[in-house]
Order: structure tokens, then C-alpha cells, then sequence
């Protein structure tokens, strides 16, 4: 365990513009959790999340699209139980494979717009 000690007046570290964004935009940070990059370069989460933030609004961070991977569809293997097509749909789910290792089930008659939503939400937990 590394510790750190800070001596004089001044006991904060202060990150340049270029770190942060360094640290927030590395190559490093491609598929990994917030969680791991707060600590490959020793700040708590919260500071990535507060620097992405601050970077964004200041036009510095692109806000970064949402990616879809490839969907397969399950077999329904007993919808012809089922009985009417009304009651088929509300029963249907998607189920979305998420770049970070999750997944997001929601029903199939979610808005477009939810799901997006609901998407960048799980990603950036």
C-alpha cells in the first residue's frame, strides 16, 4: 500500500487541465470501470466523475455516443402457449449486452428514447 505524505501549507494535490484530461480521455481508460482508473492514478471516483463534468462543459471532452453491439434474438420457446398476441408482447423482453460486462433486460414495448437513457446510465455506474 502506497501512502502519501503531504508536508507545508498546501496539502492538495492540483491537477493541470491536460492531466485531467489525459487521465479522463487515455488510452488506458477504454473499457474499464471508473473504479479501476480512480485507482490506477490515485483519486476517488468522484473526481473522474466532477473532471469529466468540468471538461465537457468546457467543450474539452466530446460527450461520447452510445455504442450498440450486435443483438441475437432467444427462441420463444413457449409464446404459442400464450393467449393472445397482446399479452405475448407485454410478456417479451429485450435483454442488452453492455459494453462493460452488464446487462439491461427491459421490456419490449420501452421507448427508443428510455432505452438510450437507461443505457448510458448503466454504463456510467
Amino acid at each position: 500500500m502506497r501512502q502519501e505524505i503531504l508536508t507545508g501549507v498546501e496539502r492538495r494535490r492540483h491537477w493541470s487541465r491536460d492531466d485531467k484530461q489525459r487521465i479522463v480521455t487515455g488510452p488506458e481508460s477504454e473499457g474499464i470501470s471508473v473504479a479501476e482508473l480512480a485507482r490506477r492514478h490515485d483519486v476517488t471516483r468522484q473526481q473522474i466523475y466532477q473532471w469529466r463534468n468540468e471538461l465537457r462543459s468546457r467543450g474539452l471532452l466530446p460527450s461520447m455516443p452510445s455504442k450498440f453491439v450486435s443483438v441475437e434474438v432467444a427462441p420463444e420457446r413457449d409464446i404459442h402457449r400464450l393467449a393472445s398476441d397482446s399479452v405475448a408482447a407485454r410478456e417479451r423482453h429485450i435483454e442488452i449486452g453492455l459494453r462493460n460486462g452488464r446487462s439491461l433486460r427491459v421490456p419490449s414495448d420501452v421507448p427508443d428514447a428510455v432505452i438510450h437513457r437507461m443505457i448510458r446510465i448503466v454504463e456510467a455506474s
